[in-house]
């Protein structure tokens, strides 16, 4: 690769500058206080994925003395080195957010965290009972040496280091007690009022003698490691991918430690221990001035009672274009169906499954799969239409990073119940979002289609931004029947029509559009482009956003998270903007929209623009041909690139820029505040709130007579 590290961000270091962006909500007073705590266990649990995918590969990398560098610049040592002194800057702030804010704030609002020198008698007596029927016939002591294999722990499983008096000869010795995924960290307490708890490890520590009777504790500290999960299968290598996957699995559990956290009061002694066990080298051991697993803290968001303390309810609504009367069938065979998530409910996609299983009149149903819920309704439903008789396909993706052990559960069952399994593509993660279902109707076979930016998860669409599109588009129909054939069958990979696919064109596409615009602007004509996505990394599609700025192209991007592009730059990117979203919502959708001398040209995807959703994923770019649609999707970026509430801008070096502050008048004066009100997830949820009631309005207008049988009125 050639290195032009003026020209691009790194990717690690821009990704840190998102998590810091979640911490930044963790800091902001204006949100509720137990919101506040979720985004920092979000930030805690964002670290976690970080180290076990980019810097275990990164450290095998630097480990095999690999010297190549990335688009910035950087080998993976240099990134390593940087990474761990943002990572180290940020914890310190995570946990100076923690006691000096929240913690605190907390405990006023009536959560209160009991340490050992605080219970009171009835607490301590709860405490007895707990420990006796909870903890202590749960968990397991484990006497450690030094000269034995290290046991097999959990990779983020918490656990406490426990040192007991030295041997007659001095050696040191140590037990460990692995907390497990059984016992809760957070433990209730009685309390005359609000709600008490007292952590796991905590309780753990001041019960010691029950685990350890007689003998002399002389320290006890937590500690967690993290273990590389950056594993691949080697398909080529694999006769049952199955089988292969959950080898996969089995070998992430035993996999090298990336980091080390413990306790910031640890005894050199035993640090030097645990780091000789885990074969740790000191730039990857993190000691936590506070509560290891942040995650933890997710539970007490949840709590029943303190609404007060969380964000007012946002419910998605009903779309006005899906009336429940009628089947859905029958209004997508009228009008084409776009659906904003979460303002608008995920209901209508899985309602489309759900009739498409039961309807006499449906004959085959075709539906990838990647991340799907525990309980899905949708893998129920495909269960449900094959034992109906009908001619189910799923593509399952085995290979979903942290999900592959419910894929294959569902894999399974599906397979019990007739349907046609396919575990992806070999080589490639198939992570294109569609459904198809072929319906035998009077005038001829017709197929019906869902296509998505988001997994088909009921539950994750209600905390993730994303578009779906239903529609009989014939032209749209015959492509994706041509797609599912292509990665079912043996077919060669195929140009579509009107779909765009990735690894097969999908960049060779955009390119194309980006290079339009930029023709255009030199021809004198006006030329936009706006995009919004979750990630900005692959180099060829970043410089060919620099040529067409440098050309005069406007170009407005709303990336959630990585943006290897530099924007502002003089003499490179100066008609180039970059805003980030971070609010309630996980910003997620994907969609594109170029201005094609007035006659525009708006796309939805499954994709980011990065090299893996391009080169190594089956992906789908959808062109929103409807009209109203279109339109639509261009007014929501236009309220997403002008969010000056929490959109934040990017800087060429890689910093952000929040919104200004604006001095807005109260009752006591005046206070400064972030941007005038344009918030663009509320604005979003207004408007599809909105649209309901205009919708419920106009109905009410209507006089509709009920009569009876074999009465009804012919009029038109």
């Amino acid at each position: 690769m050639t290195v032009h590290s003026d020209l691009f961000i790194n990717r690690e270091l821009s990704w840190l500058e998102f998590n810091q962006r979640v911490l930044d909500e963790a800091a902001e007073t204006g949100h509720p206080l137990l919101e506040r705590l979720k985004f920092l266990a979000i930030t805690a649990s964002n670290l976690d994925e970080f180290f076990m995918v980019r810097v275990g590969g990164l450290q095998l990398l630097a480990r095999e003395g690999h010297r190549g560098k990335d688009a910035s610049g950087l080998s993976a040592a240099e990134q390593l080195g940087m990474i761990d002194h943002r990572v180290r800057k940020m914890v310190e702030d995570q946990y100076a957010c923690f006691h000096d804010d929240l913690e605190p704030a907390l405990a006023a609002a009536g959560l209160q965290r009991v340490r050992a020198d605080t219970l009171d008698p009835v607490q301590e007596q709860v405490l007895e009972q707990i420990v006796e029927g909870e903890i202590y016939s749960v968990l397991t002591p484990m006497a450690i040496t030094a000269d034995q294999d290290c046991p097999l722990l959990i990779g983020g499983s918490l656990c406490l280091s426990v040192r007991l008096s030295d041997t007659a000869d001095g050696t040191p010795r140590f037990a460990w007690i692995p907390c497990g995924r059984t016992c809760p960290r957070i433990l209730t307490l009685p309390s005359e009022g609000g709600y008490a708890f007292m952590l796991l490890e905590d309780v753990i520590a001041v019960s010691l003698s029950r685990f350890f009777p007689g003998e002399e504790v002389l320290e006890c500290v937590p500690f967690r490691i993290t273990r590389n999960a950056d594993l691949s299968i080697r398909e080529d290598a694999a006769a049952d991918l199955l089988e292969g996957m959950q080898q996969i699995l089995d070998a992430r559990k035993a996999s090298h430690c990336v980091r080390l956290e413990l306790a910031d009061e640890a005894d050199p002694l035993t640090r030097e221990f645990l780091q000789d066990l885990f074969d740790v080298a000191d730039e990857d051991v993190y000691p936590i001035p506070g509560p290891l697993d942040l995650t933890g803290f997710f539970a007490l968001t949840d709590l029943p009672g303190f609404d007060e303390l969380k964000d007012a309810p946002w419910p998605p609504v009903a779309s006005p274009a899906v009336d429940p009367r009628i089947s859905l069938f029958d209004v997508l065979a009228e009008t084409n169906v776009l659906l904003c998530h979460p303002f608008e409910s995920f209901d209508p996609v899985v309602r489309f499954v759900e009739e498409a299983a039961v309807d006499p009149d449906v004959i085959a149903i075709k539906q990838t799969l990647y991340r799907t819920s525990r309980d899905s309704p949708i893998v129920k439903a495909l269960a449900r239409a094959s034992e109906l008789g009908k001619h189910v396909t799923a593509i399952v993706e085995l290979k979903a990073r942290f999900d592959e052990a419910r894929n294959i559960e569902w894999a399974r069952r599906l397979e019990q119940a007739g349907v046609q399994v396919i575990y992806g593509v070999r080589g490639l993660k198939t992570h294109a979002k569609i459904c198809i279902v072929v319906r035998r109707e009077p005038g001829g076979i017709r197929r019906y289609m869902h296509f998505g930016t988001g997994n088909y998860n009921e539950t994750t669409a209600r905390l993730y931004t994303d578009i779906s599109y239903l529609t009989s588009d014939e032209e749209l129909g015959a492509d994706a029947s041509s797609f599912f054939n292509t990665i079912t069958g043996y077919s060669q990979p195929q140009k579509f029509q009107h779909l765009e696919a990735a690894p097969i064109g999908m960049r060779e596409r955009l390119l194309e559009l980006i290079e339009s615009e930029t023709r255009r602007k030199r021809q004198g004509q006006s030329a936009r482009i706006l995009a919004k996505m979750n990630s900005l990394v692959d180099p060829k599609l970043i410089r060919a956003l620099y040529e067409a700025g440098q050309a005069g192209v406007e170009i407005r991007l709303n990336v959630r998270g990585i943006c290897c592009l530099r924007p502002g730059v003089e003499g490179l990117s100066e008609n180039i903007s970059v805003t980030s979203i971070i609010d309630r919502f996980l910003e997620h959708s994907r969609v594109f929209h170029f201005h094609q001398g007035g006659n525009g040209r708006t796309f939805i995807a499954s994709a980011d623009w990065m090299p893996r959703n391009l080169d190594r994923r089956v992906e789908l770019m959808v062109p929103i041909n409807d009209r109203a649609a279109a339109q639509r999707l261009v007014e929501m970026l236009s309220i997403c690139l002008a969010d000056d509430v929490k959109g934040r801008s990017l800087r060429g070096d890689g910093g952000y820029i929040p919104p200004p502050l604006q001095p807005v008048a109260t009752g006591n004066g005046t206070t400064d505040t972030r941007g005038s009100g344009g918030r663009s997830q509320r604005l979003l949820y207004d408007e599809a709130c909105e649209a309901l009631r205009r919708q419920e309005e106009s109905h009410r207008t209507v006089f509709v007579p009920h009569r009876a049988p074999g009465h009804e009125s012919t009029e038109a």
